[in-house]
C-alpha cells in the first residue's frame, strides 16, 4: 500500500517509492526520499502506526506459538507422516478404547511396529501421550487404510465399539490387500458369523473371550496361571511363537522332528504342527515329517526362540522380534 501511494499518487519512481516504504516501515530514521507536502506527510504517519500493528501482532502471533508448542506439533507431525510414509510390513490397530489399549501395549511389549487410527481426537491424544503413533481418521473408509499403506501390512486388528464399523472396516481391508491377516472384535454371535463371512481371519468376542477364561481360572487355576505367564506380561521367561517352513529356505522341509534335531539344537519344545491343509497335530512325536508350508509353533526362551528362527529361515534377514524384558 505504501508502495502504490508513493509511486501513483506522489509520482515518485516504483523504485524510490518502494525504498521509502521500506525505511519507513523499518524505523530506521533515514531522511525522506523526495520532499513530501502535508498529505504525504499525514500519509507516512498512517503507514508507520499500520507497520507498528502489523509488526507487533506477527511479534504477538510467533512468541503464541512458540509457547504453545504449535512449532514442536509441526515437527511432530512432519515426522509421523515420514514415519508413516516408511510403513512396512507393520500392524494396523483400528480403535483406541479399553480394548484398542491392551493391545497396542501388548504390540509395544512385542517391539512390533504398529499405527492407531481412532475417529475420536481425544482418543489419538491419548495415543500420542502415550508414545504411539497415532492418526486421527475413519477405518471404514477406504482412502484411510491407503493412508495407512494397508497394501503393505501384516495384520489389521478392528477392535471399534460398533459391530457395524468393524464390519465396513474388515470388509474394505478384505477387498484392498486379499493378502492382510484381519482380526475382529464382535459384541454378539451373530456379528461373529457375519464378520467371518466378509473376510476377517479370526473373530473375538471380549464378552464370550472373557466368560471362558473366568470359567477356566476358577476350574483350572495353574493352566491358567501358566497361559497368562507365556502370553502376556513383561517379566516373562518362555514365550509362544509361531514359525513357517518356507521351502525356498527352510532346509529341514521333508525330514522328521529327529532328523532335523531342532530340540536339542535349539531346546525349543514343538507343541504344535499345523498342516497347509488344515490337519493340526498336537504334541507331534519324533517320527512326524516336516512338510511345506507348515506352521510349528513353539515354546521357548526368547534366546531360543532366536536360535530356531536362525534355523528354519537362514536367508531371512529381519531377525526375530526379540521380546521386551523390561
Amino acid at each position: 500500500m505504501g508502495t502504490l501511494w508513493y509511486w501513483k499518487v506522489e509520482g515518485w519512481r516504483f523504485t524510490d517509492a518502494f525504498y521509502m516504504t521500506v525505511i519507513t516501515l523499518a524505523t530506521v530514521g533515514f531522511t525522506e526520499v523526495q520532499p513530501l507536502g502535508d498529505r504525504g506527510r499525514i500519509f507516512t504517519i498512517v503507514l508507520i502506526f499500520l507497520g507498528i500493528f502489523a509488526v507487533g501482532y506477527i511479534a504477538n502471533r510467533f512468541t503464541e506459538a512458540v509457547v504453545k508448542g504449535y512449532f514442536q506439533e509441526g515437527v511432530r507431525l512432519n515426522q509421523r507422516r515420514k514415519l508413516m510414509q516408511q510403513l512396512s510390513h507393520h500392524y494396523i490397530l483400528c480403535g483406541f478404547g479399553r480394548t484398542g489399549r491392551q493391545i497396542a501395549e501388548e504390540f509395544r511389549l512385542q517391539k512390533i511396529p504398529f499405527v492407531i487410527v481412532d475417529t475420536e481426537e481425544e482418543s489419538v491424544e491419548r495415543a500420542q501421550q502415550l508414545g504411539f503413533v497415532a492418526v486421527q481418521g475413519d477405518a471404514t473408509l477406504d482412502n484411510t487404510l491407503h493412508l495407512l499403506k494397508i497394501e503393505s501390512a501384516v495384520c489389521l486388528v478392528s477392535a471399534l465399539t460398533s459391530d457395524a464399523e468393524n464390519l465396513y472396516t474388515v470388509l474394505s481391508a478384505r477387498t484392498l490387500n486379499p493378502h492382510v491377516r484381519i482380526i475382529a472384535r464382535a459384541s454378539s454371535e451373530e456379528a461373529i458369523q457375519k464378520l467371518q463371512r466378509v473376510g476377517a481371519d479370526a473373530v473375538i468376542s471380549p464378552y464370550i473371550t472373557g466368560g471362558k477364561r473366568m470359567a477356566a481360572a476358577a476350574l483350572r487355576p495353574q493352566v491358567m496361571d501358566f497361559m497368562d505367564g507365556i502370553f502376556s506380561g513383561g517379566d516373562r521367561t518362555y514365550y509362544m511363537e509361531e514359525f513357517l517352513l518356507d521351502p525356498l529356505v527352510c532346509s529341514q522341509i521333508g525330514q522328521t522332528l529327529r532328523e532335523s534335531r531342532l530340540r536339542s539344537r535349539t531346546g525349543v519344545l514343538i507343541v504344535a504342527i499345523q498342516r497347509n491343509q488344515g490337519e493340526l497335530i498336537i504334541g507331534p512325536t519324533a517320527e512326524v515329517q516336516l512338510q511345506p508350508r507348515d506352521f510349528l509353533i513353539c515354546l521357548g526362551t526368547a534366546e531360543q526362540l532366536q536360535t530356531m528362527n536362525r534355523i528354519l529361515s537362514p536367508l531371512n534377514l529381519e531377525p526375530l522380534q526379540q521380546p521386551n524384558r523390561e
